[in-house]
């Protein structure tokens, strides 16, 4: 997994891509935190101290090489990405919200059964009322982007500080065994005032929606990447067999093809003007989805229990992901696939 005892890189792109030399002083300081992924503090000190790649390759390559390190702190990592990501979008499209942009930022657009966030608007001040569920790190972060309902039908973007007094963060519930710092559970509003970012409907419309959409992918695909290396040492050993080069095969195929398409997709999607970003990006997840699902299986079959216990990295690994992984759609991704694939919308 390591080149001088740090991960390799870059891993998405060429060695010589513009941009990458300012990445890895960023991937310097990331490596200066002790305990990246489970020092929340020191995590998000980092989190909020990198300065936002100009490219969307870039951006994906930075993802993924942060998750190659630890996949918690490409969690936290991500969603502060996309939110700065998402307010120059809305300031791009003509939306100017007054905000302040400095310290941690999550994303927050969730729904949940018997919760509800709804925004209200009095004299020109909007205030939000209610629950909104799966709001992760949301009593360590400074603000959010989050989406609450306008009316019955339409949904809004809005800018909220999470240090008001009118927000309050539950603790959990949160058992998890991966990702366990990232505690990811609603948050109570009781008329926090919030700033507008975009009109109705605009968070789901634009065009970043299926680019962040696979900027979490690239993270999984980063994250699964080191599963490889053990795989690569069993199969080289003198006493493996046949089986244990199969294994390692099925995952270097799957994550080969994976880093393909994630290539192509960051290609297509910077060049812009694709009528089908949105089929383009549910391709692409499914298809690192499944090659995560490969990595972890096949490093479970060659190598059995071993590294699961006694291993405290690979474990936090695989436990991470195995989390992570489930913020993919699944079958709701095929079925919305193969519903464009029906309408005609089946270009490659």
């Amino acid at each position: 997994m390591t080149d001088g005892d740090h991960p390799r890189f870059p891993l998405l792109l060429p060695p010589d891509t513009a941009g990458l030399d300012g990445m890895r002083a960023t991937l310097t300081g990331a490596d200066a935190v002790g305990d990246l992924g489970t020092d929340l503090a020191a995590t998000l000190a980092w989190v909020t101290s990198v300065a936002r790649p100009h490219s969307l390759a870039t951006t994906w390559e930075l993802l993924a090489s942060v998750a190659a390190r630890d996949v918690a702190a490409a969690r936290m990592l991500e969603p502060h990405l996309d939110a700065l990501a998402i307010l120059d979008e809305a300031a791009a499209a003509g939306f100017a919200p007054d905000l302040d942009t400095s310290g941690s930022w999550g994303v927050f657009a969730a729904e949940g059964p018997g919760m509800r966030l709804e925004a209200r608007r009095d004299a020109g001040t909007w205030t939000l009322h209610g629950t909104k569920p799966w709001c992760s790190l949301a009593a360590d972060l400074d603000r959010a982007l989050v989406t609450a309902w306008v009316d019955d039908t339409h949904r809004q973007l809005f800018a909220l500080d999470l240090r008001d007094p009118a927000v309050t963060a539950r603790p959990g519930p949160w058992h998890a065994r991966g990702l366990e710092r990232v505690v990811s559970a609603p948050i109570d509003v009781d008329g926090a005032p919030a700033v507008p970012v975009g009109d109705a409907g605009w968070y789901l419309r634009r065009p970043g929606f299926a680019h962040g959409g696979v900027g979490v992918a690239a993270c999984w695909w980063g994250g699964a990447v080191p599963l490889r290396d053990p795989l690569a040492a069993a199969a080289a050993r003198d006493s493996a067999d046949q089986l244990s080069r199969v294994h390692l095969a099925r995952a270097d195929v799957a994550l080969w093809a994976a880093r393909a398409v994630l290539v192509e997709t960051a290609t297509v999607f910077g060049a812009g003007g694709e009528a089908s970003e949105g089929l383009r990006a549910n391709r692409a997840r499914t298809v690192v989805a499944d090659a995560v699902e490969t990595t972890v299986a096949e490093a479970a079959r060659a190598l059995g229990p071993g590294p699961l216990v006694v291993d405290e990295a690979h474990a936090r690994r695989v436990a991470d992901l195995q989390v992570y992984i489930r913020q993919h759609h699944g079958d709701r991704d095929l079925a919305r696939i193969g519903a464009d694939i029906a309408a005609g919308n089946a270009a490659w």
